[in-house]
Order: C-alpha cells, then structure tokens, then sequence
C-alpha cells in the first residue's frame, strides 16, 4: 500500500465542496433533495477509485472503514425516524399548537429569539441531546417564531446556538463524555474547563439575540389574531405539556433517545385520539371501529404525510406532518455521508493532511488553533462529528502531553470545534438532521448560529493571550503560556 500524498489528499474533498457549491448555485435549498447525495457518491467513488488502483488498498479494507462509520453513525438514522414519529403526533395532539399558545401569551415577540436561545439552553442541559432540543422544544419554538413573522435563519440560529451550548454543559451530553474520555479526562474537569470559552461565547450570543430582537424587521402579526386561530383549531390545555415534561425526565433518567422518543411520539398519538377528535377523525375517514380507528390514524401519524384542515389556512400548514416517511431523504443522505467519511478515512488521506498539520504546531496558539482547525476539516471531510472527536484527539494527545499541557486543554479545544462546528457543514450528519427537524436550509441559518461560529474563534483567542491554561508540570495549576 502507498501512502497518499497531500494534493491526493485534498483533491476528494476540493472536489466535493466545489460540487456541494455548484449545487448550491442551480438548486438552492433543494439540495439536500438529491444533489448533496449524487456529490457524496461521486467523491466517494473517487475516493474509492483511487485508493484501489494507485494506493493499492484492497476493497475489504475501503469497506471496513465504511462499516465502522456506519457503527459510530447509524445510532442517528434511528433516532431521525423517532423525532419524525414524535413531530407529527405532538403537532396533531395539541402538544406543540399548547407549546405556542402558552409561549406567545408569556414572550413578548422582541425577545422571543433570546427567549427561544434560553429555552433550549435548559432543555439541552436537562436532556444533554442538542438533537432531542431541536426535536422538541425546537420544533414548537419555530414554529411560534415564523408565526410571529421572525426569519427562519434567526430562529433556528437561535435555537441550535441554545441547544450546542447546554449540550457543553450536560454531564448527559454524548459529545462531552467522548470527549473528555478520548483525552483522558475527568468529565467534570472538562465541563469546568469549558466555561473559559463557552460562557463568553454565550454572553455575546445571548447580547447578539437580544439586541437582534428589537434591531431586525418582524413582520407585525396581530399576536391576538394567532392566538385565535390555535384555538379555534386546537383544543388546548396546560395538561398537555405533561407529556414534553415527563420527555425530559426520560432522558434526564438516562432512559435511551431511542426508546424515550418513540414512548413520547406514542403517547402523542394516544392523546390526539382523545384530545383533538376532530382532527383525528379527518385521519382515519371511513374506517369503522372505535379501535380500528386510533390504529389507522395513530399508525398514519407515526409512519407518512397526513394532511388535515384545521379551519384556516395558517394552522393548516402547520397542522400538515410527514412523520417517520418525512425523514427518508435526510437518511438516504446520511448514508451517502457514510459511505464518503469510512471510505476516505480508511484510505489514509485524512491522516495525511492531519500529519502536515503537526509541523506547525510549536506554541499555545499553534496548538489550539491547529487542533481547532483539524476538527473542523475533519467535520468537513469525515461529515460526521464523532469522527471528529475522536481523530484529533487522537492525533494530537502525544503532542500535547510532550509539550506539557494538561489534557483538558486537549478535550475542550475538541469540543469548542468539531462538536459545534459540524451543524454548520451542510453535508455533515448534523447539520442534515438539524435542517431536516426544523425546516430551515443549513446554509440559510448558518449565520445566524453565534454560538456555533463564536466557540472556535474564542478556543484561540483564548489560547493567543495564554488565559488559564493549564499545564502537567505545573501539577495541573493554571499558568500563563508565554511561548
């Protein structure tokens, strides 16, 4: 087998940002509709190409790679299907509809973006799942929000920005147990070495929304006249929100996304029976049959696209679900992504790149930013932010263990960049799943996720003035770096 050298290297990826770009230009927001799939596969099958005739690796290798993505990945096809079940049952129940009553009536619209980023802060923390913020809370919030006349991209800005930063500080939180351990350290040393870059960046991003609110042109929409609209479609109740309530406790207990999400989205169908008949009713049609009538509509809920008339033609639109069948495309995506990351990791050109990198890095500054950089190429490259965790993790700990900082050090420069960097790259599963669940295009809120962007840029800036920084000899006291 021969090593690939650097312009092989990158070639793959040039061609596919060029291709993602190209697709951009002629499809716009329909990207992700096919296009963003077809790029996947052709980079993919250059990869391939390449790694068989020139570097002589054989094809069980290539698929081995593939395979092993497919088992850090494929944990999120399952939990994608479960948040389409439980958007469409909760929409249909009155869950989501009560969520906005109850929120238009207490947030004034001028800060529901600050509103919006706060509330997923505390449901992010309680559930440590930025996908199962977005999944929930997130959907009742933009939902509100576009009601209110606010532009998506802020919405959904606002809302993964709120959802990243509480997933930094949940000890429940997937991404920062990975990266603590794949640096060796202690989870809540992690957490608390964080705080030096996050909580700036969550005051500027929380300052941005707040001001945003008051700044950005709303279209002025009679909150009074929404209000009535929900319940003249919806038949509302504060009980309802039991259900998003008892959620959180799920996840909180550490129950499974999967499981607490399919137990959720069920318990939506079996109030919407009970709670919206009217609605219901329009589901299940002619069927005869108390019970053969909430196993049509519920299993039509969880599975495809119901269409309903909800009385007007506001909560109409939103009253429209897709369920689990709405979720196929982004999967389909999500497996070309896949197929992309193991094939070009196993070929060794992201090792390469990464080796090059190295050279560089020979202070504070040019370690962190290095180890920043490479977790964004990775989530760039690999589409996948577990890839990106664990590979600059594992590259660099020698290095950084040689020169002698102490591993948190490590662990948080990994989490302030490949953990909330990979919703902005449009290919990267994340950023597929979080477009896919709030209906915004990655490339349309990505400007608008302060949080996200400001994380990486704070991770340096932090490391250029040597702030806190910690270092083994020192026995883990914090020192001033001067090199």
């Amino acid at each position: 087998m021969k090593k690939p050298g650097i312009y092989l290297s990158l070639a793959p990826i040039i061609l596919l940002i060029v291709m993602i770009i190209l697709g951009v230009k002629v499809f716009g927001e329909d990207l992700t509709s096919g296009p963003s799939q077809i790029s996947l596969i052709i980079a993919s099958a250059v990869v391939i190409f390449i790694s068989i005739l020139y570097l002589k690796i054989p094809w069980s290798q290539i698929e081995e790679g593939i395979n092993q993505q497919l088992h850090n990945t494929g944990g999120a096809i399952y939990i994608l299907l479960m948040i389409g079940a439980l958007t469409s049952t909760w929409m249909l129940s009155g869950i989501v509809p009560s969520l906005i009553y109850y929120g238009l009536k207490l947030i004034h619209p001028s800060i529901f973006l600050a509103a919006s980023f706060l509330l997923s802060v505390v449901v992010s923390v309680l559930s440590g799942s930025s996908w199962t913020t977005c999944g929930t809370i997130g959907v009742a919030l933009i939902s509100a929000g576009t009601l209110l006349g606010i532009h998506p991209g802020w919405l959904a800005g606002a809302i993964i920005s709120g959802a990243y930063f509480g997933d930094k500080r949940s000890p429940l939180s997937d991404s920062c147990n990975l990266s603590a351990s794949m640096a060796g350290v202690d989870l809540y040393k992690h957490i608390g070495y964080l705080m030096y870059t996050n909580m700036p960046a969550f005051i500027i991003s929380l300052a941005v929304f707040l001001i945003a609110g008051f700044v950005i042109d709303i279209n002025q929409v009679d909150v009074s006249t929404i209000l009535n609209n929900v319940t003249g479609s919806f038949n509302i109740s504060p009980w309802y929100l039991l259900i998003p309530c008892f959620t959180i406790f799920l996840i909180y207990k550490k129950v499974p996304a999967f499981i607490t999400l399919l137990i959720s989205a069920l318990m939506g169908a079996v109030l919407a029976f009970f709670a919206q008949p009217h609605i219901v009713s329009q589901i299940y049609g002619d069927v005869a049959g108390g019970f053969n009538q909430f196993l049509y509509a519920s299993l039509k809920m969880l599975s495809t696209s119901v269409e309903v008339d909800a009385g007007n033609e506001m909560m109409t639109e939103l009253a429209c679900t897709d369920g689990m069948s709405g979720m196929m495309n982004t999967i389909l995506l999500i497996l070309c992504v896949i197929i992309f990351g193991g094939s070009i990791q196993a070929s060794g050109m992201i090792m390469t790149i990464t080796e090059k990198m190295i050279k560089f890095m020979n202070s504070t500054f040019s370690i962190v930013a290095s180890t920043v950089g490479t977790g964004i190429f990775c989530n760039i490259a690999l589409s996948d932010q577990y890839m990106a965790i664990i590979l600059p993790s594992k590259m660099f700990g020698e290095t950084y263990k040689k020169q002698g900082y102490a591993p948190e050090l490590l662990s948080r420069s990994v989490e302030d960049s490949s953990t909330v960097t990979s919703v902005l790259v449009p290919w990267n599963t994340c950023a597929v799943a979080q477009s896919t669940v709030l209906g915004v295009a990655t490339l349309t809120y990505l400007p608008y996720c302060i949080f996200n962007i400001i994380s990486p840029i704070m991770s340096i800036f932090v490391a250029a003035i040597g702030w806190k920084i910690r270092r083994i000899a020192t026995e883990e006291t914090e020192t001033d770096n001067n090199n």
